[in-house]
């Protein structure tokens, strides 16, 4: 069957299986072949961009071979990546295997970009079905997943695309003289647009988080102005998020006006970008809502006419010679084989030697091109994390441009859906954002108990952002690792909430999930990287303090919460000190120190996390002179890092006089580069 709309079918199918294999390929990167903030940024950039470099090889093996071939072989390469990917092996296998998936997807992409000169609908649909399904998983992608489900569907997902890849067949034999140049700008586009709808508009890790900051007042529970700039488990389904995912198809296959369309969709993306760039969490719902309808409606704008277009080339009633409906309309290339035309991301010419025209190659460099402005957008943008320079510009940036490009290109074609289609897949995209956020609800917040317990049980956890040392997600692993030990009270620190770069988890949600506590989070570096403290107990007042960065290149904040014991408060502060290059936290240190005992205000105080600092060192003095005292003293030596060789005593709990500690613990687990620390605390 040669369906009109087979061509979409394929890329979006692929789109969704190469996005699944980045979110394994990113994080494999700072886990398994570098460490985060231990190897140098820029080797493990490098190490990165070699293999989009390496891919601009694809076009001219394309050009030689033929779109058909290289596209199979690629296709199933991909996909048999993919599948073993499944296993999550870990360490060096997983690697390897993600860096071969994504070349082959790369190579895939150019070999699909040869025959295929309106990428935009496939692109959209992809983008689309992907951020729909990592909502249904929960942001937990089945690759990481060990039951039942995993390898069913993963299966299922890489047998349509092959299924469907050797379906489409590309003409053979065309006459005439065709361009091929068609589909270049909207080529070039389709990395920003993973990069964009990854980031921010598509990403159901950061559709949740900023509903977390979004709290109201809930009776005896929180309000705004008790947990001002802090993240608290929502109490509602967020109605913004089957919003974005809705305008991201609306937008994309509806035409307004063209001098409308050129003023508002870049105006959204733009305006939407500045919102996210500014980094004020409280704007995060405005800016993936304004991004994800902005970032469809330029995708619309670059999804034009191909080059020397003519009604004269179309078949009567868009009927190709094998009497196939292939939905050919005013935007076919000049010289198309009749029956194989069609504005629907359909396959496109060959020369009379049955190779790719020269523009087809174009349209392959366009598409490595694209994915090497994601690879350098990404790379530049989460460095700064480590190298200490401002990053917003650079989602901004990418925005300018998508937007560019959508204004300065040709009127757009005909969409791709329309009228009935178009309704039911905006429907089905809303309704099943819709449902992922009613099966994945967050954990309420705790309760008023009882009476007063005689004592409370701590554990403090660098989680990594959920990654173990072999570099697979382990959010099973940190679950036994903290429930082990029975806790009342946990301080996390290395929350992350929806980077891009690990996976766009939410790791917090998560693992909150699982222990079955409700969380409060700070942001540290960005409002979706920080702090967080969960608790059985009510929470009844945060506040966050950030930090002053000292020469350090990753943002610290300290977090205060006020628990309710029951007729009785414990003040908790949860800080994560980042030593400047050479150096270490004392300056954080000190700042820490005095946030804890104003906030405390007499009250008991429990402060801990990973301090970066050793016991006799100067800046673990700071908070000895400030009258705390180590809860694991009588435990010490305590090393918690690296996990698999402890040698360092960076991870602490220290508390106010008064407050006795005992059975203080150190498990020993792999599912962080840290070890936790537990503590149980009498409270005077």
């Amino acid at each position: 069957m040669r369906h009109r709309h087979l061509p979409t079918v394929v890329l979006a199918l692929g789109v969704v299986v190469l996005l699944d294999l980045l979110r394994v390929w990113l994080p494999a990167i700072i886990t398994i072949f570098g460490q985060a903030a231990d190897t140098p940024a820029e080797l493990l950039g490098a190490f990165a961009l070699a293999w989009f470099l390496v891919a601009f090889a694809a076009p001219p093996v394309v050009r030689r071979l033929g779109p058909r071939p290289v596209g199979l072989v690629a296709a199933g390469a991909l996909a048999a990546a993919r599948l073993a990917l499944t296993a999550a092996p870990g360490g060096q296998p997983q690697l390897w295997l993600a860096c071969a998936g994504l070349l082959a997807g790369l190579v895939w992409l150019a070999a699909t970009a040869a025959r295929t000169d309106r990428p935009v609908p496939g692109l959209v649909l992809g983008l689309a079905g992907s951020a729909v399904g990592h909502a249904l998983l929960g942001t937990v992608d089945l690759v990481w997943r060990d039951g039942w489900l995993a390898w069913p569907l993963s299966t299922l997902l890489v047998g349509a695309f092959l299924a469907a890849q050797t379906r489409s067949v590309p003409p053979i034999g065309a006459t005439g003289a065709p361009s091929g140049r068609g589909g270049v700008r909207a080529w070039l586009l389709a990395g920003p647009a993973m990069l964009l709808a990854g980031q921010v508009a598509l990403s159901p890790a950061l559709w949740s988080t900023a509903e977390s900051y979004g709290h109201v007042s809930r009776g005896f529970g929180p309000s705004s102005s008790d947990f001002p700039g802090l993240g608290l488990p929502p109490e509602h389904v967020s109605a913004f998020a089957p919003l974005a995912a809705g305008l991201f198809l609306w937008a994309a296959f509806t035409r307004p006006p063209r001098g409308l369309a050129r003023a508002l969709w870049p105006g959204a993306l733009l305006a939407g970008a500045v919102l996210f760039a500014a980094g004020w969490a409280g704007w995060l719902r405005p800016a993936y809502v304004l991004v994800a309808a902005g970032l469809a409606g330029c995708l619309a704008l670059a999804d034009t006419h191909p080059v020397g277009a003519t009604r004269a080339n179309i078949p009567a009633g868009g009927h190709g010679a094998d009497g196939a409906d292939n939905g050919t309309d005013p935007g076919v290339d000049a010289g198309i084989l009749p029956g194989h035309g069609g504005g629907r991301g359909s396959a496109r010419p060959l020369t009379r030697t049955g190779r790719p025209a020269p523009g087809c190659s174009r349209r392959g460099y366009a598409a490595v091109g694209g994915m090497l402005l994601f690879a350098v957008s990404s790379i530049v943008y989460y460095a700064a994390y480590d190298l200490g320079y401002p990053n917003g510009w650079v989602p901004v940036g990418v925005a300018v441009l998508v937007a560019v490009a959508a204004v300065t290109g040709r009127p757009a074609a005909p969409p791709a859906l329309s009228g009935a289609a178009l309704a039911w897949a905006f429907i089905g995209v809303t309704l099943l954002t819709f449902v992922a956020g009613e099966i994945h609800r967050p954990v309420p917040t705790a309760a008023p108990g009882g009476g007063s317990p005689g004592s409370v049980r701590v554990v403090a956890y660098n989680i990594r952002m959920g990654f173990g040392l072999d570099g697979r997600l382990d959010l099973d692993g940190l679950a036994r690792a903290v429930s082990g030990e029975r806790p009342d009270v946990v301080l996390l620190s290395e929350v992350d909430r929806g980077w891009l770069l690990n996976g766009g988890h939410d790791t917090l949600a998560l693992l909150a999930r699982r222990l079955r506590m409700p969380y409060v989070f700070a942001p540290a570096a960005d409002p979706l990287w920080g702090d967080a403290v969960l608790s059985r107990f009510p929470v009844r007042s945060g506040r966050t303090r950030p930090l002053a960065p000292h020469g350090a290149p990753t943002g610290a904040q300290a977090l205060g919460v006020t628990l309710d014991l029951g007729g009785r408060e414990l003040a908790v502060v949860a800080t994560h000190l980042q030593p400047p290059p050479g150096q270490g936290p004392v300056a954080q240190a000190r700042e820490v120190a005095a946030f804890a005992t104003r906030y405390a205000a007499g009250r008991p105080l429990v402060l801990a996390g990973d301090l970066n600092t050793e016991p006799g060192e100067p800046a673990f003095g700071e908070f000895t002179r400030a009258g705390l005292v180590d809860a694991l003293a009588t435990a010490r030596p305590l090393p918690t890092s690296p996990a698999d060789d402890p040698r360092e005593q960076i991870d602490h709990v220290l508390v106010s006089p008064g407050v006795a500690a005992s059975a203080v613990t150190a498990p020993r687990t792999t599912a962080s580069d840290h070890l936790p620390v537990a503590v149980t605390l009498a409270l005077p």
